[in-house]
């Protein structure tokens, strides 16, 4: 039997491992950091958003509600950029077709009682996209039980957003005042997932952080990935990091041209 944490030991059995354990302990821990750390610094193929369902082309970055450039089909619960849908709108009014979903074509509700009873429905298929967006609607009426619910049921089936909101929803800054019980515990694990997942803004997020204690190599590095991802706020720190000293000429030129490049590749 090998040991379930770090995979470094064979045992003969239960006993044997039980015995071993306070001279293993050391080295065990040490190893799982280290198996973490590759799966934490390792640069994911794409965001959380992934590439949308019609082009294939990477979901455009938002930084804010004003600049999101893609939409949650309420019936299929696909994630379809704004270029697919405006020309799915421009094939249907020059054919003189009814409005449908640019992927599944199924008839756009004509209400939002309609568009939420489409939803729901998801929700009961157990899809993750639906559940979290489900999730999100309950916390902004202050139905944070039933929205931690829907969360913690997307991250099971690892929707890397849930991960997202429920990392947010666990530090002080947000239980304060909504009967939520602070949980830095939940918060390391939820925000690890969904920075392993892709998921920028948790990136950045997490080289903040570390930042703060003091570990500039490790910040360095989540800005660096963030970056390579096309994140915004990650370059511009970056280049004051660079001002400052904190990363070389040669990284900085390599992450400047994945920057462009993964800004490229939504347009």
């Amino acid at each position: 039997k090998r040991c379930g944490a770090c995979g470094l030991v064979r045992y003969c059995g239960l006993t044997c491992q039980k015995d071993h354990r306070p001279e293993h302990k050391s080295a065990c821990k040490k190893r799982v950091a280290e198996l973490r750390d590759e799966l934490l610094f390792k640069q994911p193929e794409s965001t959380h958003l992934g590439d949308c369902p019609i082009c294939l082309l990477p979901i455009p970055l938002a930084t804010s509600q004003h600049t999101i450039r893609y939409t949650m089909q309420s019936c299929c619960s696909k994630v379809v950029c704004d270029g697919c849908i405006h020309a799915n709108r421009m094939r249907e009014r020059e054919a003189r077709l009814p409005a449908t979903c640019p992927f599944c074509r199924t008839p756009v509700p004509t209400t939002d009682e309609e568009a939420e009873r489409n939803k729901m429905k998801r929700v009961e298929a157990n899809d993750p996209r639906a559940m979290d967006d489900a999730g999100m609607h309950r916390f902004v009426v202050g139905d944070y039980a039933r929205a931690i619910e829907y969360w913690e049921k997307a991250a099971g089936l690892g929707h890397v957003e849930s991960h997202y909101h429920l990392s947010c929803l666990y530090v002080k800054e947000v239980t304060e005042g909504r009967g939520i019980e602070t949980n830095m515990k939940k918060f390391t694990y939820h925000q690890g997932q969904a920075v392993i997942g892709g998921h920028i803004f948790a990136r950045h997020n997490l080289g903040l952080s570390e930042e703060s204690k003091g570990n500039i190599v490790r910040a360095m590095k989540h800005f660096i990935i963030a970056a390579n991802l096309g994140s915004d706020v990650s370059m511009e720190k970056l280049k004051r990091c660079y001002a400052g000293g904190s990363i070389s000429k040669e990284s900085f030129a390599a992450v400047l041209r994945a920057h462009q490049a993964a800004v490229d590749a939504t347009k």
